[in-house]
C-alpha cells in the first residue's frame, strides 16, 4: 500500500492516506519507528504491529496529556487509564515510561499535593494523609511528606480557626460552643491532642450577654405557646442546648 500523502491532524497525530482509499491515523512516533516517511509504503505484513505500537504511543500520549493538565498520582492516572478501557498492558507501559521520564512521580505527588491543600483549605495534617491514603499513595512517602505540616504550623492554624468559629456561632456558648470547635477542627484533620491543648487556653464560661439575649428569643418565641412553670422549662432546655444559663432577674 502506497502512502500518497500526509495531513498532520493535531498533537503529533498525522492522518495517512492510502492509494487504496484508506487513511490512518498514526502517531509522529509510530511514522518514524517504522520508517514510513521515507519508504512512503506501509506493507500489509506490518500492519498489525503498526497499529499495536501506534495504540502504544496513543495510551502513552493520552496519559501525558492527563498529567499535564493536573499533577496525579500513578493510581489516578492508572484508573483514569482503565476507564478509557486500555488494554492493562498498555497501560503499563505508558506507566513505566512516565515514572522513567520523570513526568510520574508519588512522591513529588504528595508534596506538590500538600502544599497545595496548606495553600488552599483549612484542612488539618490527619485529612490531607487520609486524602493521600485514598489516591494509593505508599505509607511510608506519606509519613515523610506530612512534616511539612509542622506541629507550629497546626497551632497557628488551629487559633486562627477558633476565633473565627467563635464569632461565627452567635447562639452557642460554654460547653456546647467548645465541643463543638473541637469537633469541627477534628473533622478537618487536626489533632486532638493540640486542639484540646490550645481550647483550654480559651474563656467558655457562661456569657451572660450573649446568655440574656438568647433568653429574650425564646420567651419571645415560646410564650405564645406556653407559660408558668412550662415557660419557664422549656427555655432553661433552650439555653441547655446552646451551653448557655440565665437566670432572670425578679423586677
Amino acid at each position: 500500500m502506497k502512502i500518497i500523502k500526509y495531513r498532520k491532524k493535531n498533537k503529533g497525530i498525522y492522518n495517512v492516506e492510502l492509494d487504496n482509499g484508506k487513511t490512518l491515523a498514526l502517531y509522529e512516533d509510530t511514522i518514524l519507528k517504522f520508517n514510513l516517511l521515507l519508504s512512503k509504503e506501509i506493507f500489509e505484513k506490518d500492519l498489525n504491529s503498526i497499529n499495536l505500537y501506534n495504540l502504544e504511543c496513543e495510551v502513552y500520549y493520552v496519559a501525558l496529556n492527563c498529567i499535564k493538565n493536573r499533577f496525579r498520582s500513578e493510581f489516578e492516572l492508572r484508573s483514569l487509564l482503565e476507564k478509557k478501557e486500555y488494554p492493562e498492558e498498555y497501560i503499563d507501559k505508558a506507566i513505566n515510561r512516565l515514572l522513567k521520564d520523570g513526568y510520574l512521580n508519588d512522591r513529588e505527588f504528595a508534596r506538590s499535593y500538600i502544599n497545595n491543600q496548606m495553600v488552599t483549605t483549612n484542612h488539618g495534617p490527619h485529612r490531607i494523609e487520609k486524602d493521600l491514603f485514598d489516591k494509593k499513595i505508599d505509607s511510608n512517602i506519606i509519613s515523610d511528606e506530612i512534616s511539612l505540616f509542622s506541629e507550629e504550623e497546626q497551632i497557628d492554624r488551629i487559633n486562627k480557626l477558633i476565633v473565627k468559629k467563635i464569632k461565627i456561632n452567635h447562639s452557642r456558648g460554654g460547653s456546647v460552643l467548645k465541643q463543638k470547635i473541637f469537633n469541627d477542627l477534628k473533622l478537618l484533620g487536626y489533632d486532638s491532642y493540640i486542639i484540646n491543648k490550645i481550647l483550654n487556653n480559651y474563656d467558655f464560661s457562661n456569657d451572660d450577654e450573649l446568655a440574656e439575649r438568647e433568653y429574650n428569643k425564646l420567651y419571645r418565641r415560646l410564650s405564645r405557646k406556653y407559660s408558668g412553670d412550662e415557660l419557664d422549662r422549656r427555655i432553661k432546655q433552650g439555653l441547655y442546648q446552646k451551653g448557655l444559663k440565665y437566670e432572670k432577674k425578679e423586677s
